[in-house]
């Protein structure tokens, strides 16, 4: 699936307010790789062993329909790859027949039916069908869908929890309530037998019955104390269930960043292979890692001709009266210790600056920073000042690591290109 178009179904998914509309997104991208291709979730009722019904997303609506038929009806082997979860398992030459158990749309001319099974807490919840026609060349849709299967299957665990949240939180409230309702009418009940007798006279019978009234109220007392002990129970679980919900947006935010990156690095080898202006790359190296990293403020150096300098290529955000091409030596300053030491330099705040070993005694004023240096094969390529990142935004240690990758592909591209050379001459020329 293109870069493109699985970085927009994260942003869809991400902004889906439920089920129907992550599952629309889905169908959307879908439509991108192949229009002639079916999607479908297949609810899974883990108690009666069915798949229950089968949700469709189709003109930005999800048609629903029974399905009730057993797990067992498909073949062992592929029953428990689809259990297993994690990729599609092909159905081939009975796809057909299973399309028409599970009352998909038919393909014309024939198509391969792919099902892929979506796990929550360890048990399996749900299946993807994907039934796309028959080809002879080209790749299958199945293969280019399944990035797009796993950003939904994040959605639906999302979901699928929460549902799990709200029907614990009504069943609770439906046994407090019968419960409650039920001693009340006895309650009620023996106290009017009770009445009864006091009018009736007979001693024996009245003790008798404010007995009862009185195990009656023990009993009501305990079935509250119950009631509040399943319903701190079923608090606990939504705790951990909402403790589960913030693990799967950190990671349903880290997938969707590293989708961004790898968009990213796309964008930029497509340009490195069409262009030969060497301005034009450097500025896309910089913006590569400038845009994934959301710094408002970043600069690029590479290491000059004669070894002992860093010239400045390429910069976005800087002083205007700061020139391209300007030199600093190599041992000098933030970035020519940077480059000196090898080693990256990470400003979480401004206080750390007066600390830091690599600073010495520069004044830092620019709040959170990186500087991260650019070596290839062992060989100094230059290096890379990210700060001022979008919303006052702290840069950490994850950060480091994500520039560890870009720079890698930023210092692979500016040896191959010998952008180091070649800019010294551009800016001679100018």
């Amino acid at each position: 699936m293109p870069p493109r178009t699985l970085a927009s179904l994260a942003h869809a998914l991400s902004v889906a307010p439920d089920l129907d509309g992550a599952l629309v997104a889905l169908g959307e991208g879908l439509a991108e790789i192949d229009r002639a291709s079916h999607v479908a979730l297949l609810r899974y009722d883990g108690r009666r062993e069915m798949l229950s019904d089968r949700l469709t997303p189709s003109g930005g609506e999800v048609e629903r329909s029974a399905v009730e038929t057993t797990f067992d009806h498909l073949p062992p082997n592929v029953r428990m790859s689809v259990a297993a979860g994690g990729q599609f398992i092909d159905l081939g030459e009975q796809s057909e027949e299973y399309a028409r158990l599970f009352r998909l749309r038919a393909q014309s001319e024939g198509g391969w039916l792919s099902l892929r099974g979506i796990r929550a807490d360890g048990h399996l919840a749900a299946v993807i069908a994907l039934y796309e026609p028959r080809k002879i060349f080209g790749t299958r849709a199945s293969e280019r869908f399944a990035p797009a299967v796993a950003l939904f299957e994040l959605s639906f665990l999302f979901f699928n929890e929460r549902e799990a949240r709200e029907e614990a939180v009504r069943t609770l409230e439906d046994i407090t309530q019968r419960v409650h309702g039920e001693y009340v009418r006895k309650l009620a009940l023996l106290e009017q037998q009770l009445s009864q007798a006091r009018g009736g006279a007979d001693p024996s019978q009245v003790v008798a019955m404010e007995r009862e009234v009185a195990r009656a109220t023990e009993e009501a007392r305990k079935a509250a104390r119950r009631a509040q002990a399943v319903e701190q129970q079923v608090l606990a679980a939504v705790e951990q269930l909402e403790k589960a919900h913030v693990e799967l947006h950190r990671r349903s935010e880290s997938l969707r960043q590293k989708t961004r990156t790898i968009y990213l690095i796309d964008r930029l080898l497509t340009l490195d292979a069409a262009t030969e202006d060497p301005q034009q790359l450097v500025d896309s190296l910089l913006g590569l890692v400038g845009d994934d990293m959301q710094a408002q403020r970043c600069s690029l150096m590479l290491v000059a001709p004669d070894g002992e300098h860093l010239y400045l290529a390429a910069a976005r955000g800087i002083a205007p009266n700061v020139a391209g091409g300007v030199r600093v030596r190599i041992g000098e300053g933030v970035s020519g210790r940077v480059a000196q030491s090898r080693e990256p330099l990470l400003v979480m705040d401004v206080e750390d600056a007066a600390t830091h070993p690599l600073l010495r005694d520069q004044y830092f004023t620019t709040g959170s920073f990186i500087s991260f240096p650019l070596v290839y094969h062992g060989e100094l390529v230059g290096v890379v000042n990210l700060t001022n990142r979008a919303q006052r935004g702290v840069f950490v240690e994850e950060d480091v690591e994500r520039v560890r990758l870009l720079g890698l592909v930023i210092s692979l591209v500016a040896t191959r290109a010998r952008l180091g050379e070649r800019m010294v001459h551009a800016f001679a020329a100018r």
